[in-house]
């Protein structure tokens, strides 16, 4: 996850923030417009800017959305391996481009719908090569903002979309080892793993 924006994306993130449907993402790009930095982006830019989100092998062939006139959404490439990649997804100062499959645009529709549980059936990968922020308070990452929380920044990192437990031993904050449970607790944590996705061979 924005990797927290108001997903995930409240963002991928609130992370991330991260539906990230084209319907599900117009209210967040609408929100921050005004001040994001890829409001005066050309087309090209910012479908340069959005394939920076995943490996070059990944976003090649990947679907681009980027936002229209009208500050909607609109497909600017259409792909052809089920990954769907944005420029940015939250209108904050610094850009966030994310790169999601099915299964990550499945796990964020039920997020951003309010679904008690992420319904993909499969895991879900997202890249954010570019990272992203997440909001924190008495050393638990929320999925919301609330009064006395913190923002944080992520750096570039990867999300698995997939039940994970605290069971499993796996940290539940940003630590050394580069990999941590985000949300634990609740029917949408996930793997966050901090490794720049544009570095893979």
């Amino acid at each position: 996850m924005r990797t927290a924006t108001t997903l995930f994306i409240t963002v991928f993130l609130a992370l991330v923030p991260f539906s990230i449907r084209a319907a599900e993402m117009d209210h967040e790009m609408k929100m921050g417009m005004d001040e994001s930095p890829i409001k005066n982006m050309s087309k090209d830019q910012l479908i340069k800017l959005a394939r920076s989100a995943a490996p070059a092998s990944v976003s090649k062939d990947a679907t681009i959305m980027i936002p229209g006139e009208d500050g909607k959404m609109v497909e600017a490439v259409k792909g052809t391996n089920g990954f769907t990649c944005f420029p940015d997804i939250d209108g904050q100062k610094v850009p966030d481009p994310i790169c999601g499959d099915a299964a990550a645009m499945q796990w964020a529709d039920d997020l951003m719908g309010g679904a008690p549980k992420p319904t993909n059936t499969v895991p879900g990968i997202a890249y954010m090569a570019k990272g992203g922020w997440h909001w924190e308070k008495d050393g638990k990452i929320l999925m919301k903002n609330e009064d006395g929380a913190k923002t944080l920044t992520e750096p570039a990192h990867w999300m698995v979309f997939w039940p994970v437990e605290k069971s499993s031993g796996l940290p539940t904050l940003p630590n050394a080892f580069g990999a941590y449970i985000m949300w634990e607790g609740t029917p949408y944590a996930h793997l966050m793993i901090y490794q720049d996705p544009n570095k893979f061979k």
